[in-house]
């Protein structure tokens, strides 16, 4: 199975050195391929690629906040011509930098280690619905967790926190997109853009906003509104 690619860079020349390098690698496909930053952070925001390559000084939108406001990030190789942003790049969790001009060998290296991350990631949310736990990992440890004892979950940037009975909770560097997509429909529920719910965790609702089993009070966002309002009326005693 191959890796999509995506490609962000003002600089034409810079986009076909990477589109070569992806085009001689047997586990790369390119998807897209954009000069304009802000195209394609409106592409990343509706469409997923396991890759990203993506040039850190461009007009507009700089590669480093760009990849800071999407909430579904792809693993990120930065390219760029000073060396000097590469702490940067780590900082929103870059797998790795290139310098240009990209040499095939680096190239080659980069995408290695990110195939790596992608396989240990994918192996962490290896979850089906009916499963009772998932493993996260959290800063150096890997963590059961067993989807009884989560009460919500909550997006804070590049981070999710797992608010657990017991006042518990565990950060890691996901999404919820990518945990609301491993999570059992008929038990979680993305309310908000900050908030996933355990429906079996519901105290009251009252004018948008729900109150979890430990107090806590959620607000259900206009685009989640009308799925929350479907499951209240399949299960609403008259």
């Amino acid at each position: 199975m191959k890796l999509s690619c995506a490609i962000i860079d003002d600089e034409p020349l810079a986009i076909d050195v990477i589109a070569a390098h992806i085009s001689q690698t047997p586990y790369l496909a390119l998807t897209q391929k954009f000069t304009n930053p802000v195209r394609a952070f409106e592409y990343l925001s509706e469409n997923r690629v396991d890759i990203l390559f993506i040039d850190i000084q461009m007009p507009d939108l700089s590669g480093i906040e760009l990849v800071r406001n999407l909430e579904y990030k792809p693993v990120i190789i930065f390219t760029t011509a000073f060396d000097q942003y590469a702490i940067e790049g780590f900082k929103v969790d870059a797998v790795d930098y290139l310098l240009k001009p990209v040499d095939y060998s680096e190239f080659l290296k980069a995408t290695e280690k990110a195939k790596h991350w992608i396989t240990a990631k994918n192996k962490i949310l290896d979850l089906k619905a009916d499963k009772e736990f998932l493993f996260i990992k959290s800063e150096y440890k890997i963590i059961r967790i067993d989807l009884y004892s989560i009460k919500y979950i909550e997006g804070m940037s590049e981070y999710v926190r797992i608010h657990r009975d017991h006042n518990k909770s565990v950060m890691s560097l996901l999404s919820l997109k990518s945990l609301e997509e491993h999570l059992p429909e008929d038990q979680f529920m993305r309310v908000h853009k900050s908030y996933i719910i355990n429906l079996k965790k519901i105290s009251e609702i009252e004018n948008n906003y729900i109150v979890c089993s430990d107090g806590k009070t959620i607000p259900v966002s206009k685009l989640y509104r009308d799925k929350f309002q479907e499951y209240i009326n399949k299960n609403f005693m008259f």
